[in-house]
C-alpha cells in the first residue's frame, strides 16, 4: 500500500480524503492537527449591540478577499 502524504494536501483534499476514509486513523490525526493549527477566528459575540453590524463587515470582507 502507498503511503499518503497529508502535508501535500491542501485542507480542503485533506477533509475530502478523511470524508472518504473515515476509518483511517492516520487521515483523521492528520486532519484534526490540521484544523487545530488554524483556529477559526470569532467576529462577534451573540450578545453583541453592534452584532448585525459585525456580520454584514465580516462578509463583506470575505467576499473582497475572495475576488
Amino acid at each position: 500500500m502507498n503511503q499518503i502524504n497529508y502535508a501535500t494536501m491542501t485542507d480542503e483534499e485533506l477533509k475530502d480524503y478523511f470524508l472518504k476514509h473515515r476509518n483511517n486513523k492516520a487521515a483523521l490525526q492528520a486532519y484534526l492537527d490540521r484544523i487545530n493549527q488554524n483556529p477559526k477566528q470569532v467576529i462577534v459575540n451573540p450578545d453583541d449591540p453592534n452584532f448585525d453590524e459585525k456580520i454584514q463587515a465580516a462578509i463583506l470582507s470575505k467576499l473582497q478577499n475572495k475576488n
